[in-house]
């Protein structure tokens, strides 16, 4: 933000815009966590074929894909944006991602 802007507002409008740069920039973090997220997933599935037995890794970015799927949604809530099915097919969310999403998946994942 320039000196001049910054001098002609109130501070409180300063940090309104400050507020809101926030906002976006978190917003823009959490994108790029599910969108990483979910291509460990499929990436992990183009590996392995598909089995009726459930890996435990699998699982695992599962749970993860979920956990960032929700601090998305936290954080496009707190950006006022409430509808979420074009973004869940612009991100590609699986079904079984929306399952999980906001169960905490284990706590070394969420630390890193």
């Amino acid at each position: 933000m320039s000196r001049d802007f910054r001098l002609r507002q109130a501070p409180v409008d300063i940090l309104s815009y400050e507020l809101a740069e926030e906002k976006a920039s978190a917003l823009g973090r959490m994108g790029r966590a599910l969108e990483k997220a979910l291509a460990a997933l499929r990436e992990f599935d183009a590996i392995h074929p598909r089995s009726d037995t459930p890996r435990p890794e699998r699982r695992a970015l599962v749970a993860e894909a979920g956990y960032a799927l929700w601090m998305l949604m936290v954080q496009r809530e707190a950006c006022g944006l409430r509808d979420t099915r074009m973004m869940m097919r612009d991100y590609g969310v699986p079904g079984e991602v929306q399952m999980c999403m906001g169960i905490a998946p284990p706590p070394s994942k969420r630390s890193g």
